[in-house]
């Protein structure tokens, strides 16, 4: 929305808060806990009487209403997912919305009253005050998450509650945070040499090209081929950055992640295996290259799915932040630590990336070896990136593949009995998984038409001799997560 933010932890303090210049709102945010436990976080009861308008989502609605003299209950019943919303006051927050809307619900809490002087202005039917305001005190809660792609019309909840209530200036753009990046860049790294991991995807594309406008010779790309990357992606990237004054080292290092991930079926070992394996690479490369840093792609929902705060939950750990090992010889610099997959797109965009990298689908840092169940071999990383290869081609020939997320196959680690040839054949199955997102922190099944499916299917069994049988995922994130592991 063109309004500049900062996220910071939940025992930040008033008197810490009227030092941040210009403030202008205060967003308490959602999180899992009950404000009735003792372990989860609490905010300063200050915060609440600065005089700044205040928002809570889901828990800091909650929290709003136990700190300010409301009601906090214990839910009989959760109330998760899809949700209907009927708003008995389009004034303030809500002001634009219609009388009933799609939100999106993710507790077990309620609050029962709310503080004194606020007035409910919407509500579910298992939850009585879903929002509430008290435009005197600049208090606001909503009990639903608006910022999830799941509340459509959520954007304009966050942005009356930017631009109306607290009358912020849209003064933050794309071309802000280049320079503002830059400049960080020229003065983290000084006159040192940096290498930086290369995965070919938009994130860490996008720090390479920042960094190498800061830093200039100073930087050497590396890419690793693990053996478990997309379809010709060793030559993809070849052709990519031969086109840029990059330097770019290529390392053909499948071997040895396959031995290092033998035997392994855990999927959070797997990661970590990852993650440690990268580094130990990096170092070597480090070494020949002089250099002190390692640059990476991490962005903000990689840090926030691997446990980023004391209190938040660790989902899985991303290779490139919960996977990292604890001793290393390299200095970790992350340029685009704050941002999400979205707002990497348009810096992408700004920098003049290739349409190819800024639009493709999203994979993952650890490759094949999460989009296979169980022990991850060389005949299985074959199997799967033949299959998402497929789904690939099949969604760009049906026009779906910019419509969506990403698209990819997952590889179980059970064989079923099939017929194929008129011969019973006790082979693999394939799960297809085609999401909808715009972030990344949430997302939706794609409701792909059944000739598309079909075609998908039909491809995988007959042009894969190890799989007889292909199936949908249907599940939303949450409660599910876009990796099967």
């Amino acid at each position: 929305m063109g309004v500049y933010c900062g996220v910071m932890p939940s025992d930040t303090t008033a008197e810490q808060l009227k030092q941040v210049e210009e403030l202008k709102g205060v967003i308490l945010s959602g999180g899992a806990a009950s404000v009735y436990d003792s372990r989860s976080p609490k905010c300063d009861k200050q915060i609440l009487a600065m005089g700044v308008p205040v928002l809570g989502i889901c828990y800091g609605h909650q929290l709003i209403a136990h700190t300010a003299g409301g009601k906090v209950g214990y839910g009989k019943k959760g109330e998760y997912g899809i949700t209907k919303l009927n708003v008995k006051d389009g004034d303030d927050i809500l002001k634009g919305l219609a009388g009933t809307e799609d939100v999106w619900m993710n507790h077990r809490d309620n609050v029962e009253k709310a503080p004194p002087g606020c007035r409910t202005l919407a509500s579910t039917r298992d939850s009585k005050i879903a929002a509430y305001a008290n435009a005197r005190k600049k208090l606001y809660g909503v009990q639903f998450h608006p910022e999830v792609t799941h509340t459509p019309h959520g954007d304009r909840i966050l942005e009356n509650f930017a631009l109306r209530v607290c009358k912020a200036k849209r003064q933050w753009s794309t071309r802000d945070f280049i320079n503002q990046s830059i400049r960080e860049a020229r003065e983290t790294i000084g006159s040192r040499r940096a290498i930086l991991g290369l995965s070919g995807g938009v994130d860490s594309s996008t720090a390479a090209v920042l960094v190498e406008k800061a830093i200039g010779k100073q930087l050497t790309a590396v890419y690793v081929d693990t053996g478990l990357m997309r379809h010709r992606e060793t030559e993809f990237m070849r052709k990519t950055f031969s086109r840029r004054k990059l330097k770019l080292r290529i390392v053909d290092a499948g071997p040895r992640f396959f031995r290092a991930l033998e035997g392994v079926v855990n999927p959070e070992k797997k990661r970590k295996i990852i993650g440690e394996l990268f580094v130990r690479i990096f170092e070597e490369i480090a070494l020949k290259e002089k250099a002190e840093v390692l640059i990476q792609g991490t962005i903000y929902s990689d840090r926030i799915e691997s446990g980023l705060t004391k209190h938040s939950a660790v989902i899985k750990s991303h290779h490139n932040v919960g996977g990292l090992p604890k001793k290393m010889r390299l200095e970790v610099y992350e340029p685009l630590r704050d941002l999400y997959k979205d707002e990497v797109r348009k810096v992408a965009r700004k920098l003049g990336l290739a349409k190819e990298i800024v639009d493709r689908h999203i994979f993952p840092g650890p490759g094949l070896a999460i989009r296979i169940v169980g022990e991850v071999t060389p005949e299985k990383a074959d199997i799967v990136r033949r299959a998402s290869h497929i789904i690939d081609e099949e969604l760009r020939r049906s026009g779906l593949y910019g419509r969506v997320w990403m698209g990819f196959a997952v590889l179980l680690s059970i064989k079923n009995v099939g017929i194929q040839g008129d011969e019973r054949t006790y082979r693999y199955p394939i799960v297809v998984r085609i999401v909808e997102s715009r972030d990344a922190m949430t997302a939706n099944f794609t409701r792909v038409p059944y000739d598309v499916l079909e075609a998908i299917s039909t491809r995988i069994v007959n042009e894969i001799k190890h799989v007889n049988r292909v199936v949908y995922d249907i599940t939303n994130k949450p409660p599910a997560t876009m990796e099967w592991e």
